[in-house]
């Protein structure tokens, strides 16, 4: 079964609003045929034959100690074509993948561009996976989260993620382990072995995961920290450091998100540059020399302008600037990102008109869950509809208590009642002096709020008489929503792959529905 994202609690309203085509100037930038026709015609025009060459020499340099499959050499040769373009999805390099939906939005591409190229024939369409190296705050992805265990890499934080080198190996004794007895657990554990060897880094690892997961499906992966691709958005980085482009270009865009949405998703410094060294630091611009944040490196206007000429390699972009590189270098047509990643994306539009630069289609990943049959039957014998756990729960179990309860019915009828004669008597109040009818009015909120406490202390006993019911609610509520978050965002893949292998990637990609944002409940 589906839930459109549309009837689900939790789902931002921007992302609800953009999908309604109800955000202004996006309209075009959703999910349709028509959309898709225009974004390949305006991206044709805009990413030249050289820009490809050096797109494949990249992806084929990075990629040499890969086995790559037919299906990946196929996708990779065909990227020098102008009739080739790419659907892109990114992420983080977190340990083992991290949570599950890392696997669900790399399949939503993968079928993204299976279903565009069904509907336009005449072009060829790659999925590619980048690849966040340079990231640099490492406690956002030493970790992953298994039904029995937590576990946790050690590693030197500050500089870029994709470059630390494995030294810490523990985590990997622990996961066999817990995966040894299952039906797919040796080849969990021969790919962490693998992915995770001494010496090996974070995007060798990463790397290596993504081909095993996904090299049949013709996935490649692109790293970002490239002399060469960088060379290609000098223009841009050197706007950064001289103008502000994007803090300034974003400025009406954030305005209005704050004021319709109550909410920006990130706020853009007035640089968003980092310098590369042994760590990653801030570029920031103080009596006029650009300092390099807690380092003594500074430079002259003049100096950092050389210093990006010459070794472009060495600034990296923060979140909000990534999006313009990466669709600076790639003959991109969409990217597929969560809610969070999509609201970001939503502040770029007119940096990217500034720059000249096609702003891609977007499209809100879909979510998936994976419940076991007998969590299913208990749901149903429970009284309660799977939609009710993405809803306000709270106020359903509250429902639930005091579903055709004798006691709440009488309150509720008397309670009206009340309200009758209050209203009867306040209109012949208002026939004599004020100061009447004003203690007729706090007499009527004062029983009125008694009735409110009546009911309270109701809800309260019913819950103590019904505990064992309420608790078995609760208890399904977290078979949900494993430590109260989306299933998705707790659990590896590993939970899921140890018992099903590839059969449970496979249909997971069958079950994706890449016209439609929504969320995928299946049984396991």
């Amino acid at each position: 079964m589906t839930i459109d994202f549309e009837n689900i609690n939790s789902i931002p309203k921007l992302i609800k609003d953009f999908l309604g085509k109800k955000l202004d100037g996006f309209q075009n930038k959703i999910f349709d045929l028509e959309n898709f026709k225009i974004q390949i015609a305006d991206k044709q025009k805009s990413f030249s034959d050289e820009k490809r060459k050096v797109l494949y020499n990249t992806i084929f340099s990075q990629n040499q100690e890969s086995q790559l499959s037919p299906k990946q050499l196929e996708f990779l040769f065909s990227l020098k074509e102008s009739n080739t373009f790419t659907i892109t999805t990114g992420h983080q390099l977190n340990l083992f993948t991290g949570p599950v939906f890392f696997i669900y939005k790399i399949l939503q591409t993968i079928k993204t561009a299976e279903f565009l190229k069904s509907n336009f024939p005449d072009h060829h369409f790659v999925p590619i996976f980048w690849m966040a190296t340079e990231d640099h705050d490492f406690e956002e992805i030493d970790h992953f989260k298994t039904r029995e265990h937590y576990y946790e890499i050690k590693g030197n934080s500050g500089g870029d993620v994709g470059n630390i080198k494995i030294d810490d190996q523990y985590f990997i004794q622990e996961f066999e382990k817990e995966f040894k007895d299952h039906l797919y657990g040796t080849e969990l554990i021969l790919w962490i072995k693998n992915a995770y060897k001494k010496g090996n880094s974070h995007t060798q690892a990463i790397r290596y995961l993504v081909n095993q997961l996904f090299a049949d499906y013709g996935l490649l992966t692109i790293d970002g920290n490239s002399t060469e691709l960088k060379s290609q958005v000098k223009d841009i980085f050197k706007k950064e450091l001289l103008s502000n482009q994007l803090f300034e270009t974003t400025k009406t865009q954030r305005e209005f998100l704050e004021k319709e949405y109550h909410k920006v998703q990130v706020n853009p410094r007035e640089i968003n540059l980092f310098y590369l060294s042994e760590t990653r630091n801030r570029i920031e611009k103080i009596n006029y020399e650009f300092q390099i944040l807690d380092t003594n490196l500074k430079f002259t206007q003049e100096e950092i302008l050389n210093e990006l000429e010459k070794h472009p390699e060495k600034f990296s972009p923060n979140a909000v600037l990534r999006p313009a590189y990466q669709e600076s270098v790639l003959p991109n047509l969409a990217y597929v990102g969560g809610n969070a990643e999509i609201m970001y994306w939503i502040e770029l539009k007119d940096h990217f008109k500034s720059i000249d630069l096609p702003f891609p289609i977007l499209i809100p990943r879909n979510s998936m869950l994976f419940l076991a049959e007998k969590t299913f039957k208990k749901i149903e014998n429970s009284g309660l509809e799977i939609e009710n756990f993405f809803e306000n729960f709270a106020e359903v179990l509250n429902q639930k208590i005091l579903e055709n309860n004798d006691i709440k019915l009488l309150l509720t009828e008397k309670e009206l009642q009340l309200i009758g004669s209050f209203s009867e008597l306040k209109n012949k109040a208002s026939e004599t002096e004020k100061t009447f009818l004003n203690l007729v009015e706090a007499e009527e909120t004062r029983q009125l709020k008694s009735f409110k406490r009546m009911q309270k202390r109701l809800l309260k006993a019913e819950k103590t008489k019904q505990s064992e019911r309420f608790d078995q609610m609760q208890g399904l509520f977290l078979k949900v929503h494993p430590g109260g978050n989306w299933q998705e965002r707790v659990f590896n893949f590993s939970v899921f792959y140890a018992d099903l292998g590839k059969q449970w990637i496979d249909e997971s990609y069958q079950k994706m529905n890449v016209q439609k944002s929504e969320l995928i409940i299946s049984p396991i």
